[in-house]
């Protein structure tokens, strides 16, 4: 079966800096693929070259086995990209852009389809607005639709809920997922890391230019081996226990809540009898399951949060 997203190799160098090095990867038809990393990760680069907006310095890419150099109409009519960066075209409202984007490509209008996006994607009170009069995500709205207009095989989408409600996520990522049982294949980066735990089949994760991890999303989680364990006490305390200092004890919420991590290759057997002899007031006690955060900051070092305040 020829990969919707083959890339060999891939490298990009900005003056004295490596943006990419040495990148491949390979993306299967039907799939839903997370590229992670860190701010300055080589991401959005790596999906510049993908879309042919940034130059290749060395390495292939292949989209559906075209190469997007020497076969680049091919590909960049069979591929939509939704950038990080907002790019729109303040001269055109919302109804005149969509009309005409498909025609960039050499596809048909189809009425059916545009009328589907702008309803998906809450668009259809602002129709008639020219592009300077929309939010930041009502204009991440468009894009999407614009990335989706002319009916790709692939979709890149960088970033694509930064800035935008809830409801719009929850609205987006439904609609993704209809589009991709459907056949479309999807790229996507996201700071958000609860999405593309939900969303990802396989994930890659980037740091300065380098792929230090693929793979699928269950088997990234499985990495980590330290559990931990939240006591939540009737009673708050004022230090943790010096007893408890060999499992990593410490307070939070002001002191009725003690956190403690597991060895590696112990289990919370260890941990019970000791709560038992310190005769701690506990309210009561979780074990929460590893997410990809805890993964994420393995491999980078960096402190990536889940919620909006913590983008980096």
């Amino acid at each position: 079966m020829t990969p919707a997203l083959e890339i060999q190799h891939l490298q990009k160098r900005f003056g004295t800096t490596v943006a990419v090095r040495d990148l491949s990867l390979t993306i299967a038809p039907g799939e839903i693929f997370g590229l992670l990393g860190p701010n300055g990760a080589g991401k959005s680069t790596t999906i510049n070259m993908i879309s042919g907006v940034c130059r290749i310095d060395h390495g292939t890419v292949k989209i559906f086995g075209h190469d997007n150099r020497h076969d680049y109409r091919t590909t960049r009519r069979i591929t939509g990209v939704m950038h990080q960066e907002i790019v729109t075209d303040n001269f055109f409202t919302i109804d005149r852009a969509l009309k005409i984007h498909a025609g960039f490509y050499g596809v048909p209008r189809d009425e059916i389809w545009r009328q589907l996006l702008i309803e998906r994607l809450g668009l259809g009170p602002h129709l008639h607005k020219p592009m300077n009069k929309l939010s930041g995500g009502m204009k991440r709205r468009f894009m999407v639709a614009k990335a989706l207009i002319h009916k790709p095989r692939l979709l890149i989408l960088d970033e694509p809920t930064a800035g935008v409600d809830v409801e719009l996520r929850r609205a987006l990522w439904q609609f993704v997922r209809e589009i991709n049982r459907e056949g479309t294949t999807i790229l996507l980066t996201t700071h958000y890391l609860e999405e593309a735990e939900q969303m990802c089949d396989r994930i890659a994760i980037m740091n300065r230019g380098d792929l230090v991890a693929l793979d699928r999303t269950k088997q990234l989680l499985a990495r980590i081996q330290q559990r931990q364990v939240i006591v939540h006490l009737a009673t708050p305390l004022s230090k943790p226990p010096a007893e408890l200092t060999d499992f990593g004890a410490t307070l939070r919420e002001n002191g009725q809540t003690l956190c403690l991590e597991l060895p590696k290759e112990g289990g919370i057997g260890a941990l019970l009898p000791k709560l038992c002899g310190l005769g701690l007031p506990v309210r009561d006690l979780e074990m929460p399951r590893p997410g990809l955060e805890e993964v994420f900051i393995t491999l980078t070092g960096s402190q990536q949060r889940s919620d909006p305040g913590g983008r980096q």
